[in-house]
C-alpha cells in the first residue's frame, strides 16, 4: 500500500533548471568546437597543399619580374626603371633570421651589459655588490626565525610558509629593506582567511558565464578562418579543392611563359 506523500512527485531542486541549461551549454560548447576545429584542420591542410604546389610558381613569377625589370633598367638606364628594379629584387631576397641578427647583442631582457658598452663606448661594470642595511638583516633574521617551515605541524601550512620564506630570501638578496618591512607586516597579519564557496547555483552560473566566454573566443577564431584567404578559396571548390590548384596552377604556368618570352626579348635587344 503506497502512502499518500509516495505518490506525489517529488518536488525539483532550484537549480535543477539551471544544471540542465549548463549541460545543454557544454554539449552545445563541444560540437561547435569540434566544428571549429574540423574547420580549422581543413584550412590548414589545404594551405599547405596550396603552399607546396602553388609556391614554387609564385616564386617563379617573382624571379622573373625581378629579372625583367633588371633587365629594363639596364637597358633604359633609367633612374626610375632602376629603382623599380630594386624593389622587385628585394622582394625575392629572403629576410635574414631576426635571431641570427641579434646573436649575441640581445634577448627577451633588452640589449646584453656588452653589447649596451660597445654601442655607447662605456666599459662594461661588474654588477654592484649587495649590502643589505643593519635593518634589512634583522628583518631578515626576524622572519626566517618566525616563519621557518620547521616550525609548521600542518603540510597546508609548511608550504605556505616555504612559499613566503622564498619572497622573504629574494628580498634579502636584493638588500629590498622596503620589501621586507612589507613582508612583515604580512606576516603579522597572519595567513588569508578562507574565501567564501559559493552556493551551488552560484557555481552554476559561473560556468555558464564562463562557457558564453569560451564561445566567443572560439567565434572569433572561427571568423577569423572565415575570413582568411585559403577559406575564400575553399569556398570557391567546397566539393573539388584540389582540382581549384590544378587550376589556378594552370594560369600561373601561363603567366611563366609569358614573363619568359618577355624576358627573352628584352635580353635580345640588349
Amino acid at each position: 500500500m503506497t502512502t499518500p506523500e509516495a505518490g506525489q512527485s517529488r518536488a525539483p531542486r532550484p537549480e535543477e533548471r539551471l544544471e540542465q541549461a549548463v549541460r545543454a551549454a557544454e554539449q552545445a560548447l563541444i560540437e561547435y568546437e569540434i566544428a571549429v576545429e574540423t574547420f580549422r584542420v581543413e584550412v590548414e591542410n589545404f594551405s599547405r597543399l596550396h603552399d607546396q604546389r602553388l609556391g614554387p610558381l609564385y616564386a617563379r613569377i617573382e624571379e622573373l619580374d625581378a629579372q625583367i625589370a633588371e633587365a629594363r633598367a639596364a637597358r633604359t638606364g633609367d633612374p626610375e626603371d632602376i629603382r623599380r628594379a630594386a624593389e622587385a629584387r628585394a622582394r625575392v631576397l629572403p629576410l635574414p633570421d631576426v635571431e641570427e641578427l641579434l646573436h649575441g647583442w640581445m634577448d627577451g631582457d633588452g640589449l646584453f651589459p656588452e653589447a649596451t658598452a660597445m654601442l655607447t663606448g662605456q666599459a662594461v661594470r661588474p654588477p654592484q655588490r649587495v649590502r643589505p642595511s643593519e635593518q634589512a638583516r634583522k628583518l631578515y633574521r626576524d622572519l626566517a626565525r618566525k616563519a621557518h617551515p620547521d616550525l609548521a605541524q600542518e603540510e597546508a601550512e609548511r608550504k605556505r610558509r616555504e612559499e613566503f620564506l622564498s619572497r622573504v630570501n629574494a628580498a634579502y638578496a636584493r638588500g629590498d629593506e622596503d620589501l621586507l618591512t612589507e613582508l612583515a607586516a604580512e606576516w603579522a597579519a597572519g595567513p588569508v582567511p578562507p574565501e567564501r564557496r559559493p552556493s551551488p547555483a552560484e557555481e552554476l552560473y559561473a560556468r555558464l558565464e564562463w562557457l558564453a566566454q569560451r564561445k566567443e573566443l572560439i567565434s572569433l577564431v572561427a571568423r577569423e578562418l572565415e575570413e582568411g584567404a585559403i577559406a575564400g578559396l575553399i569556398r570557391l571548390a567546397p566539393d573539388d579543392p584540389d582540382g581549384l590548384l590544378d587550376e589556378i596552377a594552370g594560369r600561373l604556368r601561363a603567366d611563366i611563359a609569358q614573363r619568359e618570352t618577355e624576358l627573352a626579348g628584352l635580353l635580345g635587344q640588349g
